[in-house]
This record gives structure tokens, C-alpha cells and sequence, in this order.
């Protein structure tokens, strides 16, 4: 398992490895403006996650998800820890805890 002291040092190997797409969380799905495609739960799984945290301030702490989809795309995901919880529907926050 890699390990990365930063957030832009994992997205950098990340995007090499082909993870090249940004993805965005929405409450039923994710969302990838550049090829307008919406993922929901059973359309994605999560291949690996990375927890950073904040040297100086706890508030910047972020986990980086990677990502693919059942159509073959590959992408990223950065969110604030816990945030995710909030506002997801059922099945997309279960997505996220079982990982």
C-alpha cells in the first residue's frame, strides 16, 4: 500500500496510475462535469483511500478516494473527513462507510 506525505504528492502518483478524473459529491451520486456522467453506488467502487490530516489546524483534515466506475472510468475524490455523512442519501453514505 502506498503511503504519501501529502494530499497533491497522492493525487500526482494517483493521476500517473490513471485515476485522471475529478469527481464530485453529491447526495445520491457522484458527479464527473468533464464527461457528464453521474455514478450512483452501484455504478462505482472504491479502489483505495488515503487519510490526510492537518499539521497545524485539525478543521484541514481531507481523504482522497480513488475511484472506478462499472463503464471503465477512473477518478478522484477529495473530501473533508465526516463531511461525506451529511446529507447522503442511504445508499451513497453506506457506499462510503463500508470502505
Amino acid at each position: 500500500m502506498e503511503n504519501y506525505d501529502t494530499l497533491s504528492e497522492a493525487i500526482n502518483d494517483l493521476k500517473a496510475s490513471g485515476y485522471t478524473l475529478d469527481l464530485n459529491l453529491k447526495s445520491h451520486f457522484l458527479e464527473c462535469n468533464s464527461k457528464k456522467v453521474r455514478l450512483h453506488p452501484e455504478d462505482f467502487k472504491i479502489d483505495k483511500s488515503f487519510r490526510f490530516e492537518g499539521m497545524s489546524n485539525p478543521d484541514d483534515n481531507s481523504i482522497l478516494y480513488a475511484i472506478s466506475s462499472t463503464q471503465g472510468l477512473r477518478g478522484l475524490l477529495v473530501d473533508a473527513y465526516g463531511v461525506y455523512a451529511e446529507g447522503l442519501s442511504f445508499e451513497m453514505n453506506l457506499k462510503f462507510k463500508s470502505h
